[in-house]
């Protein structure tokens, strides 16, 4: 995948030169005025104080998905920018292994939320549909999971995170890890949100 980092300023933060070697730098005054070849995904830095209704408009109009890389990240606004129409948001601070996990989640058609905001849509989800049909709620889990990863399966659909699975389960969070490989193949889901949805009753 092609990538362009858009900034104010030419500042090719350390974390991204490690995730992205070899993204393109282009300033965000030529980007929004429609310099710049199309990419598959487009970094946009939005630092302190910046708007995203004011960023986000002119990029969204040119091909490929923009991913908000934010110096104040946080819960409202991750919600603020996919609202706007951003594939994902991420703090512009965040390790190379995870900017390359948001690039694969968006590389592959869906949207990165951030791991606790993610946790938090899982439960409210799970909360939801299980007090209009309890019934569906209890479905049944695949019978080809194994014991184990039917444990693992119903506690990410009410929204815990592999820390917690790992803690209650007394297993190793990798093993965690493991497990939800073999359960997202087992019941044809691609992630957490997947699975709990699938779990609680509510077709995909």
């Amino acid at each position: 995948m092609e990538y362009e980092i858009v900034d104010t300023e030419h500042a090719f933060l350390p974390n991204w030169q490690a995730a992205m070697p070899a993204a393109r730098m282009v300033l965000r005054a030529a980007a929004q005025g429609g310099a710049g070849a199309d990419v598959s995904i487009r970094w946009c830095r939005l630092r302190a104080g910046e708007s995203i209704t004011v960023i986000l408009p002119a990029l969204l109009a040119r091909n490929g998905k923009t991913v908000i890389l934010a110096d104040e990240p946080g819960d409202a606004l991750i919600l603020e920018a996919l609202s706007a129409g951003a594939a994902g948001c991420c703090n512009t601070h965040a390790a190379p292994e995870v900017l390359q996990q948001v690039a694969a989640v968006v590389g592959n058609g869906g949207l990165w939320v951030g791991q606790n905001l993610l946790q938090q849509l899982i439960g409210r989800t799970a909360r939801i549909l299980s007090n209009q049909n309890p019934a569906s709620a209890k479905a049944a889990l695949p019978d080809t999971l194994s014991e184990r990863e039917k444990q693992v399966a119903a506690m990410v659909a009410s929204g815990a995170s592999n820390k917690e699975i790992a803690n209650r389960l007394s297993i190793a969070e990798r093993t965690v890890k493991a497990h939800l490989t073999a359960i997202f193949d087992k019941t044809g889901t691609r992630d957490r949100l997947q699975l709990s949805l699938k779990i609680n009753g509510l077709k995909l």
